[in-house]
């Protein structure tokens, strides 16, 4: 009897085991700086929302079709920089919810709507299926602050968007590497 419960309790761990390793990974990222400026999302630091225009479904029936492109600005202040070196920092955003083209999930009630990260305003996408950073945060010799435009845009990957509210999440952090 021992020797069987022992058995199934083995079975079952190589089951779960082997499961658990392919669909539960946490991937943690981070990075050690002597280097700490503040950071705000359109002058804001805490709970940031980037509000875009209502847009006709006409705008986005084709597939590939993209409206609505709203900037947002990403800012860095309080940084240390040398009397001799500028300081690039790299914008790294990080999704949990993103589209096979590596979009943002649309959460609201509209349908074949997604939301799209621009590099830059009237930029490139930035693709969101792996960690990704984007350059252009960059605090000159002597200055102390820099900022970045960034923009967002609805896309409809598969086109025939319908009617809703378009909501998507996406985290950022800075990196000095």
């Amino acid at each position: 009897m021992m020797k069987k419960l022992t058995l199934s309790i083995l079975v079952l761990s190589a089951l779960f085991g082997a499961n658990a390793q392919a669909n539960n990974t946490i991937t943690f990222l981070g990075e050690v700086s002597d280097q700490t400026c503040e950071v705000a999302v359109n002058g804001n630091a805490t709970n940031p929302v980037v509000l875009l225009p209502v847009v006709s479904t006409a705008d986005l029936a084709s597939v590939g079709a993209v409206a609505g492109e709203t900037p947002f600005t990403i800012s860095v202040s309080g940084c240390t920089v040398s009397a001799t070196d500028a300081l690039p920092i790299k914008t790294v955003f990080v999704a949990n919810n993103v589209t096979a083209s590596g979009n943002l999930v649309n959460t609201g009630t509209a349908t074949n709507v997604a939301l799209q990260i621009l590099d830059s305003v009237g930029g490139a996408g930035v693709n969101l299926t792996t960690v990704n950073t984007v350059e252009g945060l960059n605090v000159a010799i002597g200055e102390s602050s820099a900022s970045h435009d960034f923009a967002v845009q609805y896309i409809s990957e598969a086109g025939t968007a319908t009617a809703g509210t378009v909501v998507g999440v996406v985290q950022y952090a800075i990196s000095y590497l």
